[in-house]
């Protein structure tokens, strides 16, 4: 599933090609694509016909974008989800879910596609008085690391009041938004932390360390333009991104350690896999 980077990238591709664009109609050709919002496919079609587009935002895994005062369109990617931007003649992609059309002589149209139809697009309304606009149900859902208002003091209290595992913590999106399976395999092997080691443990220097390595991958990854190991994720362009080339912990079983050679380890974890170095990596002892 596209973690932080990866929609970070398609949120600047929307932010250049949509902002600022009115919308002259959408089609709805899955209905699944829109089960979020309650109302239904023709209501969200026309809701949408008429609104300008304002520039995209993100939280966490989430993305928006504002229309009139008030009201936002809010994406999921899910697991597969793209926004392709294509020119109005070309014709569809096989999985295309939704068409959004503008009223002015760019050319192109907004693209919705998405194969295993996990993603999804909804119209919600705004928090109130909320500067960015934040669509309500977006509302519980932590700040993440590379945002400016990022309380790192706030996250080490919660990490230690939340009397659980490092990792778990670093995929709860109530307290870090952004971070999944793959950067936080690689932040934790970059902070020489094990994945079962208990929040309560976490000095603050600790904690410091690891967020410090959390934006080092992260801005990593960006400038990748995030990472792809198949076709589903891509760009607003349709261009994949290469991170994957660079990866230190996951998906490396058996393949050694960048540091200190020893074979990297995977462990079954919760309906995923965890990707760590046994020698840089050393279980805690209580999980031990």
């Amino acid at each position: 599933m596209p973690e932080l980077p990866e929609v970070e990238v398609v949120r600047r591709g929307l932010a250049r090609w949509t902002s600022g664009r009115t919308v002259a109609g959408t089609v709805v050709l899955h209905p699944r694509a829109v089960r979020r919002h309650p109302a239904g496919a023709q209501d969200f079609a026309d809701r949408l016909s008429g609104a300008v587009l304002g520039e995209a935002h993100r939280r966490g895994k989430y993305l928006w974008l504002p229309l009139t005062e008030g009201t936002a369109l809010v994406a999921h990617l899910g697991m597969s989800g793209q926004f392709l931007v294509r020119p109005q003649d070309e014709s569809y992609e096989t999985h295309l879910r939704v068409r959004i059309t503008f009223d002015d002589d760019q050319g192109t149209d907004l693209r919705f596609v998405d194969q295993r139809t996990f993603g999804g697009l909804s119209l919600h309304e705004t928090v109130p008085g909320d500067p960015e606009g934040l669509p309500a149900p977006l509302s519980h859902i932590a700040r993440d690391p590379i945002d400016p208002a990022f309380d790192d003091d706030a996250f080490h209290a919660a990490l230690r009041r939340k009397r659980t595992t490092v990792k778990r913590a670093l995929l709860d999106q109530s307290l870090i938004s952004g971070v999944g399976n793959i950067y936080a395999d690689e932040a934790l092997w970059r902070s020489k932390l094990h994945y079962e080691r208990p929040t309560a443990t976490m000095t603050r220097p600790r904690t410091a360390e690891l967020l410090t390595h959390i934006r080092e991958v992260m801005g990593d990854a960006l400038a990748a333009g995030g990472t792809s190991f198949d076709s589903l994720y891509v760009n607003v362009n349709g261009e994949s991104g290469y991170f994957d080339r660079s990866l230190d912990a996951y998906g490396r079983e058996d393949q050694p350690c960048r540091r200190c050679g020893t074979p990297i380890r995977r462990r079954a974890w919760m309906n995923r896999s965890s990707y760590f170095c046994p020698r840089c990596q050393p279980v805690p002892r209580a999980a031990s």
